[in-house]
């Protein structure tokens, strides 16, 4: 629970509390069925989607908020997959706060070990928190700073292997708490949004479920290029090479991973 919690403003260097974190059949089963994705796919892996939203709610629980945060990118790396229901623990560090025209843009370092500190995933991020400045602000450039060039020219590219089309419910019975841009209307609006936004981790669940292998190593560097609302039709596509994945709707690439 987050209510009535004293937030602290992100700092580099500052350290992540360390936690223990599991993840229960049971609760990756019902996210899943929320997202009409079949859990037995996994065969009793955890669906390393989760460990992005895990990441972010280990900031959360040591006082660093999510509200209004923008999940820029992620790298999403399986050293060793973990299994459902195998205690694990997590730990970070912020390791830079930069100003950019729109807010504060975080990188922080998360990482999910055994508790005899083996380590199984590494989950570094970058997302905006975003600031209202004032007109005459000297800052200048892109509003959420330097972007990486996009690893998908053109969908075009992309050979679709499946259609999604969203649905609010499922955002709304697959999380309610961190971040009401993802689940109140009225929070996506004042945030410049048409609708809710799905979560990065959400739309990674997609991803995963189609071209992981459950149980093996995995090296993703997710690029989150532009909001996907809550009832958005999608399309889950690869590469020839099945060195890039992507959804996409349209012409427009909304998140896209480079496959290390």
């Amino acid at each position: 629970m987050t209510e009535g919690k004293a937030w602290v403003d992100p700092s580099p260097g500052f350290q992540l509390k360390t936690q223990r974190v599991i993840v229960a059949s049971d609760d990756q089963r019902s996210k899943l069925d929320a997202l009409a994705i079949d859990a037995s796919r996994f065969n009793g892996w955890v669906d390393p989607a989760f460990f992005i939203g895990l990441g972010i709610h280990a900031g959360i629980e040591s006082g660093i908020s999510a509200e209004g945060n923008v999940n820029m990118l992620t790298r999403l790396v399986v050293h060793r997959a973990p299994r459902i229901d195998e205690p694990m623990q997590v730990r970070g560090h912020i390791e830079s706060v930069t100003e950019v025209p729109r807010g504060l843009r975080v990188a922080t370092q998360v990482y999910f070990e055994s508790l005899d500190g083996e380590l199984l995933v590494s989950v570094p991020r970058e997302s905006l928190k975003p600031i209202k400045r004032q007109s005459n602000s000297e800052l200048v450039g892109p509003g959420a700073g330097d972007r990486p060039p996009p690893i998908v020219s053109s969908t075009e590219s992309l050979t679709s292997v499946q259609q999604v089309q969203l649905k609010p419910e499922q955002t709304l019975n697959y999380s309610r708490e961190g971040n009401a841009i993802h689940y109140e209307e009225d929070a996506a609006i004042a945030a410049g949004f048409r609708a809710p936004i799905i979560g990065g981790g959400q739309g990674v669940h997609y991803l995963t479920q189609a071209f992981w292998q459950p149980g093996q190593p995995l090296d993703w560097t997710i690029f989150f290029r532009r909001p996907i609302f809550w009832d958005d039709d999608l399309h889950i596509g690869q590469s020839n090479d099945a060195r890039a994945f992507a959804l996409y709707r349209g012409e427009k690439v909304l998140t896209e991973v480079a496959v290390g």
